[in-house]
């Protein structure tokens, strides 16, 4: 299911403008939000180590190295459950990735066809404005908080953002830089959808945390867990949970082949 007016950022050798008339919620959120939009349409290549549990890891950890191109992720499972793989499970992964590289056309169909683990983040990033208000705003050590709360006014627009924008949570952003820091939400109270075919426990949640690693922004935790019942007893749901960290960049206009030799190369001991 699940979650980003342009303020222009300040370039070397610039000397930041302080207005006499604080900024207002609003204002802070859509500057990030024109940042992230900005940087978002700008693919870097870059390669990272990622540990991730969810519904393609059968609710297991996998320990992978992930090669993010502008095409898609090339991605190489190290370890399960924090095992390395077996000598077996290594050659079915290559054999995977070997075909990877001999039909690259249905990798790259599958890719654009997947939800990006980061949906959820991006989807409550576009709520922001519309769908909550913020109170207990403070600034502390160039770090601006602010708590959110549904907005009464606001319809929202299918289920996601039904349950969404029902949430209450907490969003942080880097004063200098206008970015996402950290956004977290967690409804209150249980959400009924379709006359009560579907609902969705309170206490259902989701966080995201961002920071700078090395100039460049990045996702280094998520975690969803939407808990809920639909009619005759189903449950219903989303539980993942990512960790992204070791990013190392690397130059654009990379091949799938070359990204598949460069994740595999992390098997064989390389760096």
């Amino acid at each position: 299911m699940l979650v980003v007016v342009l303020f222009p950022g300040i370039g070397l050798g610039q000397t930041a403008m302080v207005s006499a008339v604080p900024p207002t919620p609003l204002q802070v959120v859509n500057a990030m939000i024109a940042h992230e939009d900005d940087n978002s349409a700008h693919k870097d290549t870059y390669e990272f180590l990622s540990k991730e549990r969810s519904v393609r890891t059968g609710g297991q950890v996998w320990t992978e190295r992930v090669v993010e191109t502008a095409f898609g992720r090339v991605r190489f499972l190290l370890a399960v459950d924090g095992k390395p793989l077996s000598a077996e499970q290594e050659g079915a992964e290559r054999g995977r990735l070997a075909g990877i590289v001999a039909d690259p056309e249905a990798f790259l169909a599958k890719e654009r066809a997947q939800k990006d683990d980061e949906a959820q983040a991006r989807k409550m990033l576009d709520l922001l404005p519309k769908a909550f208000v913020f109170d207990n705003v403070r600034l502390n050590e160039g770090v601006w908080t602010m708590d959110i709360h549904p907005n009464p006014e606001y319809s929202p627009h299918g289920i996601e953002e039904r349950v969404m924008g029902a949430m209450s949570g907490t969003v942080v952003i880097d004063a200098a830089q206008e970015r996402l820091m950290h956004v977290e939400g967690r409804l209150p109270q249980d959400v009924s959808i379709g006359f009560g075919l579907v609902t969705v426990k309170a206490g259902s949640h989701f966080s995201s945390d961002r920071a700078d690693e090395d100039g460049h922004w990045r996702t280094l935790h998520v975690l969803t867990a939407i808990n809920g019942k639909a009619v005759l007893f189903k449950s219903v749901g989303k539980d993942t949970e990512v960790t992204r960290s070791e990013f190392h960049y690397l130059q654009p206009g990379m091949t799938v082949a070359q990204a598949v030799a460069l994740a595999e190369s992390y098997a064989d001991g390389g760096s």
